[in-house]
């Protein structure tokens, strides 16, 4: 069974780094509610500019999700990260620089040394950067900011009420009956309680694609990604829709294309997982109270079609992605995986108890998510033995039962202010002139639905298309309008769509962005004006002074919009028509055919491969190209095997690192006799980078 310190874990009443104090005033220049990533920088960059402050969070979590699991960093372009981020991805570096910090692994720290590559900053300033790194590092680093800057986090601090003197906020009371007052607030929650506590205008769910002129928000008209691919049956009597829904399939028709609604992209908890035996905590001993496998009749009946269809399950229905010693960040990946799809929509503006159930709901869906694919007989042999590979990390959260103390909360409250950053700032359609930071991420969303359409399981919303370069986050993009709070920031639930949000929404921008926020508060109370007042060009001076980096200088994309395969001459096969051996990894950070590419981590050299089919209509000399998004971090000497049926078999070695035009390389020309003649397999063997597998291309001469 669940240990009961997992049950409880979230909202207990203990705070877990500050201790419990009888209730009273606390003051400080800026008053930080919110111990995100985004919070501590700002704290710390507070502290930096002479000012006092204090962070009150209302969970028993430190540091948010870069503490609680996510530790491949979303980053988009290392160049566009600046600041106390960027200090702390070389603060990363550091410590993984020293052989001891490798516990599980050996022969990595000269690595971690000199990792320069793909960070035009670090480059240029001799400082290694490093972007995976294991929870408690993060959180070792983040405490000792605040104690070094001698600033107090107070937990479990939920917020009751707040006190406005007209358009300025004077202080604001916990549950606790803890007062906070400050010349300043910075909101850096993930669900913007005191923004709205303060009477804010904000929205929750997604804008219709008219409103704002945008083509990638509302109910979305196709869903590729993470999509079903074969027919699974959602009714509770196969073929009877009178007999009802199974559990995990919401009712209604999804929405008109195009249309707003109040649907929120899915949550979910990133997991810390091994495989190390010695420290591995097993799936069985994780097994949730009240578990009843019915509610997971979708899931069989998913991972039964597939192995009907001939398209047995790959990997384990997750992304890991792998971190320091043995460990992983592992992330929702394909239809059916850690995302609790459907039901997070009342969450962001829950009450707290609410918002307790709701995570306790999330918590339960993924143990138990997990103890089915590792324990139930209608899952296939070879998928159960995979899962059961793996397990949480003993030595990470040990305080929670080794699982995360942090849901991962993508999109919740969002402010609306008087700069409403939109798909056309990512596509460099429109450029603020008061930038504070620059978004990188492309513009990504998970599925907000999963329903029936055509007679089967679909999942709706998921979006992931790249944008053309770092783009620039504007300063009255995370202040109120005037009328509404003089002496507010919001560097989080920020203004912006729900398309513009989901590539802003990465834990450096944020880290960026209460650095920001912390600077202009700091000046706005040196020159006593309201925040919509300030002098940008001082803001700006200092930002750049700090190392913070707002304004792109480097290349264009050469474009964030996808190849399509019916755009492409002659044979076009994407990468969902290959067939994977190994654990890959879904994205969509760069321009690709389709919705997307797959590619290896870098990571289990010689395990993983992939394998092109193509039908031939007419035999007949064919040139043949491998279609990649080339990069710096791309591997030099990708094996690429053609073999033609009844001939020769030749390998050759690809640079991914370059491409051409259209992302392709040429991997020869051959003569193929017509049908199924011939096969493509690329390997990741002995590759010196990360593997790319997007798509194949065949012309006929």
């Amino acid at each position: 069974m669940i240990p009961r310190t997992l049950i409880v874990f979230l909202f207990s009443t203990a705070a877990a780094f500050a201790q419990s104090r009888a209730p009273g005033a606390i003051e400080a220049d800026i008053v930080i509610f919110g111990g995100t990533s985004s919070g501590v920088a700002a704290a710390v960059q507070a502290r930096r500019m002479g000012k006092t402050a204090v962070i009150a969070e209302w969970t028993q979590h430190l540091g948010g999700l870069t503490t609680g699991g996510l530790g491949a960093t979303d980053i988009g372009n290392k160049g566009a990260i600046g600041g106390i981020a960027r200090e702390f991805y070389e603060q990363i570096a550091e410590h993984y620089a020293k052989p001891e910090a490798w516990t599980f692994e050996s022969g990595k720290a000269a690595d971690s040394r000199r990792d320069k590559r793909g960070d035009p900053v670090a480059e240029k300033n001799g400082r290694a950067t490093m972007w995976t790194f294991e929870p408690h590092v993060a959180m070792d680093i983040y405490k000792k900011w605040l104690a070094d800057a001698g600033v107090d986090a107070h937990l479990g601090e939920r917020l009751a009420r707040v006190k406005k003197d007209g358009a300025r906020i004077v202080e604001f009371t916990t549950e606790r009956g803890n007062t906070y007052r400050g010349k300043m607030f910075i909101d850096a929650s993930y669900e913007g309680d005191l923004m709205a506590k303060a009477g804010v205008s904000y929205r929750v769910g997604r804008e219709a694609n008219a409103e704002y002129g945008e083509t990638l928000d509302g109910v979305r008209a196709e869903t590729p990604q993470h999509q079903f691919t074969v027919e699974v049956d959602p009714y509770v009597r196969p073929g009877d829709p009178a007999s009802g829904l199974i559990p995990l399939v919401q009712p209604g028709d999804g929405g008109n294309p195009g249309a707003s609604d109040k649907c929120v992209q899915a949550y979910n908890f990133r997991l810390c997982m091994t495989r190390v035996k010695e420290n591995v905590v097993p799936w069985s001993a994780l097994k949730p109270a009240g578990y009843d496998e019915r509610q997971f009749e979708l899931l069989a009946r998913y991972v039964e079609a597939l192995e009907k269809a001939g398209q047995p399950a790959k990997g384990i229905l997750m992304g890991p992605t792998p971190m320091p010693n043995g460990k992983t960040d592992t992330n929702n990946a394909g239809a059916m995986s850690t995302d609790f799809i459907g039901m997070n929509y009342a969450y962001p503006d829950a009450d707290y108890a609410a918002r307790e159930r709701i995570v306790g709901e999330h918590r339960d869906y993924t143990l138990g998510f997990l103890y089915f694919l590792a324990t139930s007989p209608r899952v296939p042999p070879h998928l159960r033995d995979r899962v059961n590979e793996w397990g949480l990390a003993r030595d990470e959260f040990a305080a929670t039962g080794h699982f995360p103390p942090q849901m991962y909360v993508r999109e919740a409250r969002r402010m609306v202010s008087d700069y409403v950053a939109t798909e056309a700032d990512c596509r460099w359609q429109r450029k603020p002139d008061d930038a504070v930071a620059l978004g990188a991420y492309g513009m990504d969303s998970h599925n907000c639905q999963r329903i029936v359409q055509r007679g089967f399981a679909r999942n709706e919303g998921d979006v992931q298309v790249g944008v053309n370069g770092p783009y620039p986050v504007s300063y009255r993009s995370i202040v109120p309008g005037a009328d509404q709070a003089e002496n507010l920031f919001v560097p989080v639930c920020l203004s912006a769509t729900h398309i513009a949000y989901g590539s802003i929404r990465m834990e450096p921008v944020f880290m960026i962005l209460g650095q920001s926020s912390a600077t202009a508060a700091a000046l706005a109370i040196d020159t006593q004006v309201p925040v919509q007042r300030l002098d940008y060009a001082k803001l700006r001076e200092r930002l750049v002074a700090d190392g913070q980096v707002v304004e792109w200088t480097g290349p264009a994309r050469k474009s964030a919009i996808n190849f399509n395969a019916k755009q492409l001459p002659g044979i076009v096969l994407d990468d969902t028509d290959a067939k994977f051996t190994g654990e890959w990894t879904h994205s969509s950070a760069a321009r690709s055919l389709g919705a997307g590419y797959q590619h290896d981590d870098n990571a289990d050299k010689g395990r993983k491969s992939a394998v092109f089919s193509p039908e031939i209509a007419e035999s007949g000399e064919y040139e043949i190209f491998l279609l990649y998004p080339p990069l710096e971090n791309r591997a030099s000497n990708v094996p690429v095997t053609i073999a033609i049926e009844g001939g020769a078999t030749k390998t050759v070695k690809v640079n991914q690192k370059q491409a051409g035009a259209n992302n392709e390389a040429s991997l020869g020309t051959f003569q193929l006799p017509a049908g199924k003649s011939v096969t493509v397999t690329i390997s990741n063997e002995g590759t010196d980078g990360h593997v790319i597998v997007d798509g194949l291309q065949l012309i006929k001469k």
